[in-house]
C-alpha cells in the first residue's frame, strides 16, 4: 500500500508540472501569458523529454538553460521551464506563427459569455535552403492519416547520392506528416504532425510547419478549415504585464552580415521602437546599452526591464 501511495504522490506531481496550452488573453493593456516554472532533472531524463513535457521546443528550453547539457544534465539540475510569452505584436485573432519564436498561437471566436482565449504550441520550421514563407494564408483542407509526396528536388537530390526511396510515402509509422495535416493554400505547404517529436522546435522541415503528435492531434479538430494563417517573423517582442515592460528576445532566424558601418541592426532598431511605442520615453547611452546586453541573449524568456529603463522626460 506504501507503495502504491508513493507512485500515486509522484504521479500527482508530474501531473501538476504540466503546462497548460491555452491562457485567457490578457486584460486590456497587458500582453503576456503564462508563468515561469522550474523542475529539477530526473536520472536518465534530456531536456527534450522535459520540453516535450511542457509543450516546448528544443529551441525554447535549450535557449532558457544554455549552461545545461540538453542530452546529459545532472540529476537534481534545476531547469528554467519558459512557460511564459508575450503574445504576438499582430491582432489576436485566427491562427498566428511567429518563425524566430518557433511557435504558433490560435485564437478561437469566444461564443456568448466565453472568456477569450489563445491556444499555444511550439513547431518545427522551414530548414536553410527551405525556409518557410512569411505572410497571410488559408486552411483549405484537412486530412486524416495523410500519405506524403517526396518533393521531385529532394527524391532526385537522394537517388544522386545512391539513396533508393519510393517517393510516394503512405500514411503510418514512417510517414513524416505524422496522423494529421492541414493544407495551407500555397504550394506544399502544411502545418502536420510527425514521427519525429524530437524535432520540434529545429529548424527541420521542407518549410511545412510541425508539431507534436499531440498537438496537432488537438488542434485540427478546434480549428476549423477556412480559418486564417498570418505567418510572421517577430525575434524580438515587446509587451507590458501590470505597468510593467518586457522583452522577449529569440535568435533571429537569418542572421545579417556584420554591420560594418555600425549603428542598429535591424532587430535592435526593433526592440528599440517597441520600448518607445510603449512609452517608456527617450533613452540614454546607459540604457540602450542594457537594452542591446539583453536582447542579444536572445533566452526566450520575458524580461522586465522597466526597473532599469525610465523616462527621461
Amino acid at each position: 500500500m506504501k507503495r502504491i501511495f508513493i507512485l500515486l504522490s509522484f504521479i500527482c506531481s508530474l501531473s501538476a508540472e504540466v503546462s497548460a496550452e491555452s491562457f485567457p488573453l490578457p486584460s486590456a493593456g497587458n500582453q503576456l501569458v503564462g508563468e515561469i516554472q522550474y523542475v529539477e532533472s530526473l536520472a536518465g531524463e534530456t531536456l527534450l523529454d522535459i520540453a516535450r513535457r511542457f509543450d516546448l521546443g528544443y529551441n525554447e528550453i535549450t535557449a532558457a538553460n544554455p549552461h545545461v547539457d540538453p542530452w546529459l544534465p545532472d540529476e537534481g539540475t534545476r531547469i528554467l521551464v519558459p512557460t511564459r510569452f508575450v503574445l504576438p505584436q499582430t491582432p489576436w485573432r485566427d491562427v498566428v506563427v511567429n518563425l524566430s519564436e518557433m511557435r504558433v498561437y490560435y485564437f478561437p471566436a469566444p461564443r456568448n459569455g466565453e472568456t477569450p482565449m489563445v491556444i499555444t504550441h511550439p513547431i518545427g520550421i522551414g530548414r536553410e535552403g527551405g525556409a518557410t514563407p512569411v505572410g497571410d494564408f488559408q486552411i483549405v483542407m484537412k486530412i486524416d492519416h495523410p500519405n506524403w509526396t517526396m518533393p521531385e528536388a529532394v527524391y532526385n537530390e537522394l537517388l544522386s547520392n545512391g539513396i533508393e526511396t519510393p517517393r510516394l510515402i503512405p500514411s503510418g509509422p514512417d510517414n513524416p506528416l505524422g496522423e494529421y495535416a492541414m493544407k495551407l493554400n500555397a504550394d506544399g505547404l502544411f502545418i502536420h504532425g510527425t514521427n519525429k517529436p524530437y524535432s520540434i522546435g529545429m529548424r527541420v522541415t521542407l518549410g511545412c510547419l510541425r508539431l507534436y503528435p499531440e498537438d496537432i492531434n488537438q488542434l485540427i479538430h478546434q480549428i476549423p478549415k477556412g480559418m486564417a494563417v498570418h505567418i510572421v517573423d517577430q525575434p524580438y517582442k515587446v509587451g507590458k504585464e501590470n505597468g510593467v515592460l518586457f522583452i522577449e528576445a529569440h535568435a533571429p532566424i537569418e542572421h545579417d552580415a556584420p554591420n560594418a558601418g555600425g549603428g542598429m541592426t535591424p532587430e535592435v532598431a526593433g526592440v528599440v521602437a517597441g520600448v518607445v511605442e510603449s512609452n517608456v520615453g527617450r533613452l540614454s547611452p546607459a540604457q540602450w546599452e542594457y537594452i542591446v546586453a539583453l536582447a542579444g541573449r536572445h533566452t526566450g524568456v520575458p524580461t522586465a526591464i522597466s526597473r532599469r529603463v525610465v523616462s527621461n522626460n
